[in-house]
């Protein structure tokens, strides 16, 4: 009978991007309406300034991210290539480096051997990628998937701050929008936290601490450099 389980590890990749990409459009288009609001009266400067900040940073996370995971890929490929070679090359050596690798963690030689002349004959080059490279299907590099989903959270969390701009007055929106943003990203840092078994307190302190310094600094800018009388 098989057990299924689950287990943190299989959705940590697309947790990460999720989170990041969503905490990144909160932040710093919150920070963007907050610094432009405070520095003048007029609604389209900071409806521009949400939108343009949603689609650059929205691309600019898909394009950073798909780079950096491609790298990835690209790393796992030229390792996988060159350990096919070897199986192709020097079998006896691979199968004892295999066996090896057993033996460290904790088989009998005699034992390790027969493992992995099974694991070679039903796939050397996965058993190779998995116990000598560290490579799953769990840990591939994904680059597209990566991609898609730091822009689509991005855009997610960047959404808030311009509907926001939408539909309060500018009397009100910098208050409004600090707030709202705040509460949000306490629970993005508390459901992070949760989903990857860390404290849910320490998780959403830190994102909302962090949010809080960045607003804060571009409402200073704002108001040092803008247009706004005092």
């Amino acid at each position: 009978m098989t057990h299924a389980e689950l287990h943190r590890t299989e959705h940590i990749g697309w947790l990460r991007a999720a989170v990041l990409g969503a905490n990144d459009g909160l932040i710093s288009t919150s920070s963007l309406v907050v610094g432009v609001a405070a520095a003048q009266t007029a609604r389209d400067p900071v409806l521009l300034a949400a939108l343009a900040g949603l689609v650059a940073g929205a691309l600019s996370m898909a394009a950073g991210e798909y780079v950096s995971v491609s790298s990835q890929a690209d790393t796992e490929r030229a390792d996988l290539g060159r350990e096919k070679r070897e199986l192709a090359t020097s079998p006896d050596f691979e199968r004892a480096e295999l066996a090896g690798i057993y033996v460290a963690r904790g088989l009998t030689p005699e034992l390790a051997g027969q493992v992995a002349d099974q694991l070679m004959a039903h796939d050397a080059l996965g058993a190779h990628a998995r116990d000598e490279l560290g490579m799953s299907e769990v840990t591939r590099a994904r680059p597209i998937q990566a991609a898609l989903a730091s822009a689509g959270a991005f855009a997610t969390g960047a959404a808030l701050p311009l509907i926001l701009v939408l539909l309060l007055p500018l009397s009100t929106l910098t208050g409004a929008v600090m707030g709202s943003s705040l509460l949000l990203l306490v629970i993005l840092g508390a459901l992070a936290a949760r989903l990857g078994g860390a404290p849910m307190f320490r998780g959403a302190a830190r994102v909302a601490f962090w949010g809080a310094v960045a607003m804060a600094c571009t409402a200073l800018v704002g108001r040092l450099f803008g247009t706004v009388a005092a």
